[in-house]
């Protein structure tokens, strides 16, 4: 039986299985780089060993320091999660050649099915050969032979791009998976991405569990996930669970693997390639079935078998990527300081105080929980927590709850006593040598990703059995407020599921959480993530991989609202500073102040009973003011404005959205200004390349790539902002840029022209 997991990973994916391992009563341990020192992964574990360094290259990559690691902290296990080397044949056969156990497949079947080029040939399939491609083969996808998550692939629609694709997309591969092989096949556009979960063991029984859409992607990478594909017809269905099983049994896999297959419009399905992984999605698969793939990976490990079929699939679960990125900037990453991190009947997630063993995952949560409540909920471990809030880790209803007869918890909570109160359940893993439906088990109710507590037929849908389900939502974080989100590595910051009995109630309750959640700090997806959601094309289960290509200007139009939520800034502000100078100036009379919050002037006056007024603001009243909430009436109606203020930005919640405004100086230093033609640099990275011939003095085209930036493991191109000279240069090959850094400077042609 395994007792400690060192797990060769980090963030919300090391968090995940270290949550599990709690449930199991198998100790854990982390692996940090010098950038995740502190890193919620770090604080979660029972014990961490540094990688010292920053780059993946130096840290994440080292296979022999992640193994000389887990042995230094006593592991019997590592679980490689997914990204790094988690599709490393050579790390898996070092781990167990140190007398460790691999949770994974057998390095044979890494080798087999890891390399797409290797997959490809054994599903009877041949890449193309770049050397032989005419203009009637475009267009072509150039793609890592290793990895996954969108890195090391470019499109290609025309051949004079093709040596330089293939050159940056060798690169990007290299630097995330330490693998630079690439190669080229056809391109199928406006395809559905769609995949099979499986499961097998070394006993010769393999699961398929049931379809995931993958559809909606940016730059080749995953955003929004869902299970089951909607409007499959059951027969593609059983046709890719047989591809799928048939792939496994022919490599004799055994553990959590991924089919994929891209569906054409004609109906049909291409293999793309086989994730020995787990993958970034697999929570919708588990909020379907009930099940814990991580805890089934590790009893695959430990040599259990499976039972002979899957549980049945119920209800549906739609999972949407948190990242800290532009959209409307052409998916730039962001950095920077993320000070809180909530959602609606979720515990905030903090960075400092909680304890070792508290849940990074909030809970899934029962019918009647008030809506908005988890904003006052402290994590546990943390000062000034007495007890559980209904919904909150430990509570009835959390991860880890115990199931009686009735379907209601009977014990929940790290720590509570793991035998099953239910009559009649089968034997938990260890007892016979199989996988049972008793707590902890795979397959089991409550088992990691526990069902939700019982509820009425009525109001949760009915389960097979008669046990009511109701919609819960579940969060993956890899971060907490006050923590650093840096340059090093991927942009994603959370994953937010939502279940439901049904597509549509899980839509809604998907966008309500995003909605409402309080995630203040660097730029996110957010908006663009609920306005997807919302997208008459996404609710009519009409997807495919071109969707964002087609709606983005659309999807990314500013947020309505954002002058009330100015004026929200500026009225508590004016009430902080009104309770700091006491009240004795209220009697006097005012001249209008003045407050700009992003590109919105506020002008508002003290009244005499100690409230505000707006200044050219018809319609619009100031119900009542706190330096953290403000109610504004607009032509009748009352809104509430939740605000807080960090550094030189103020973050507006409030039911119709939320808005991150910069506090704006009444005057602006005349130094910010920049020399007209400048390429500043718009993220902070490390300059990996300069375009061929671009030096001092060269010409250059509006739009012409410039310099190649490489930030949370993408390479960036950075484009001329005009046609004209290069008049400087200060990018350099391996010069680490912070955002705002002057890389280049172009006259124009205009200026050029008036200067002779």
């Amino acid at each position: 039986m395994i007792s400690t997991v060192l797990v060769a990973n980090r963030g919300e994916i090391a968090c995940r299985v270290f949550r599990t391992c709690r449930e199991l009563g198998v100790a854990t341990v982390a692996v940090h780089s010098d950038a995740d020192a502190g890193a919620l992964h770090v604080r979660q574990a029972d014990a961490a060993v540094r990688l010292p360094g920053a780059a993946p290259a130096e840290t994440y990559l080292r296979g022999e320091l992640i193994v000389k690691a887990a042995l230094a902290a006593g592991a019997d296990a590592v679980h490689p999660g997914y990204g790094f080397l988690s599709e490393n044949a050579g790390f898996a056969r070092a781990v167990a050649d140190a007398g460790l156990v691999w949770i994974g497949p057998p390095p044979e079947a890494i080798e087999a099915m890891a390399s797409k080029t290797r997959a490809k040939k054994l599903m009877g399939l041949s890449p193309l050969d770049p050397a032989s491609l005419t203009e009637a083969d475009l267009p072509v996808l150039v793609k890592a032979a290793a990895g996954g998550g969108g890195r090391g692939m470019r499109v290609v629609r025309s051949l004079a791009d093709l040596p330089g694709e293939l050159a940056a997309a060798s690169s990007e591969a290299a630097s995330a998976f330490g693998d630079g092989e690439v190669f080229v096949e056809p391109y199928v556009e406006n395809g559905r991405h769609v995949e099979v979960q499986i499961v097998a063991d070394a006993h010769g029984t393999v699961w398929a569990l049931g379809s995931r859409d993958c559809s909606l992607q940016r730059r080749h990478q995953k955003v929004i996930e869902e299970s089951p594909a909607p409007g499959l017809p059951p027969e593609l269905v059983a046709e890719l669970h047989e591809l799928a099983t048939g792939a496994a049994r022919a490599v004799d896999y055994r553990g959590a693997g991924t089919v994929e297959f891209l569906v054409d419009e004609d109906g049909r399905a291409h293999f793309l390639e086989m994730n020995t992984r787990l993958q970034v999605e697999h929570p919708v698969t588990e909020a379907v079935f009930g099940v814990d793939l991580v805890a089934l990976q590790m009893a695959v490990a430990e040599g259990a078998p499976l039972p002979a079929a899957p549980p049945p699939a119920t209800g549906h679960a739609i999972e949407a990527r948190l990242y800290a990125e532009d959209p409307a900037a052409g998916w730039a990453p962001q950095t920077g300081t993320l000070h809180e991190l909530s959602f609606p009947t979720h515990p905030p997630l903090h960075a400092r105080g909680s304890a070792p063993h508290t849940p990074a995952v909030p809970p899934v949560l029962r019918a009647g929980t008030p809506p908005g409540a988890g904003h006052s909920v402290p994590v546990p471990g943390t000062a000034g927590t007495a007890h559980p809030a209904d919904g909150a880790p430990g509570a009835a209803g959390a991860v880890g709850a115990r199931w009686s007869t009735s379907g209601g918890p009977a014990q929940s909570g790290p720590g509570a006593s793991t035998s099953p109160s239910a009559e009649g359940v089968a034997p938990a893993r260890g007892a016979t040598g199989a996988v049972g439906p008793a707590h902890g088990a795979p397959g089991a109710p409550g088992a990691g990703e526990p069902r939700p507590a019982a509820a009425p037929e009525a109001a949760g849908g009915a389960h097979p059995g008669g046990r009511g389900r109701s919609p819960w939502v579940r969060v993956d974080a890899g971060y907490g407020g006050g923590d650093v989100i840096g340059v090093h590595y991927d942009a994603m910051v959370a994953k937010v599921v939502a279940w439901a009995p049904t597509r549509a109630e899980a839509v809604r309750r998907l966008a309500h959480s995003l909605r409402r959640a309080r995630i203040h700090g660097p730029r996110t997806n957010r908006d663009l993530l609920v306005a997807s959601l919302e997208h008459p094309d996404f609710t009519g289960g009409r997807l495919d991989t071109g969707f964002y290509e087609r709606n983005l200007d659309e999807l990314t139009r500013p947020a309505p609202g954002e002058a009330h939520a100015a004026v929200a800034a500026a009225i508590a502000d004016a009430a902080g500073r009104q309770g700091r100078f006491g009240g004795a100036w209220r009697n006097l009379a005012s001249q209008a102040q003045l407050k700009t919050y992003g590109d919105h002037e506020i002008r508002y006056r003290p009244t005499r009973d100690g409230g505000f007024e707006l200044v050219d603001r018809p319609g619009v009243r100031v119900v009542s003011a706190r330096p953290d909430r403000v109610a504004l009436e607009t032509d009748g109606v009352v809104r509430h404005y939740d605000v807080a203020v960090h550094g030189d930005t103020a973050y507006v919640d409030s039911p119709v959205g939320a808005h991150a405004l910069a506090v704006r100086p009444r005057f602006t230093d005349p130094q910010d200004r920049a020399v007209p033609g400048s390429l500043l640099a718009p993220m902070p990275g490390t300059v990996v390349r300069v375009g061929d011939g671009v030096t001092e003095g060269a010409r250059v085209a509006q739009g012409q790539p410039l310099v190649w930036l490489e930030a949370m493991k993408m390479e960036h191109r950075v484009l001329s902002p005009a046609s004209g000279t290069l008049t400087a240069l200060h990018a350099v090959p391996g010069r680490q840029v912070e955002v705002g850094a002057l890389l280049a400077v172009v006259t124009e042609e205009a200026q050029e022209d008036t200067a002779s």
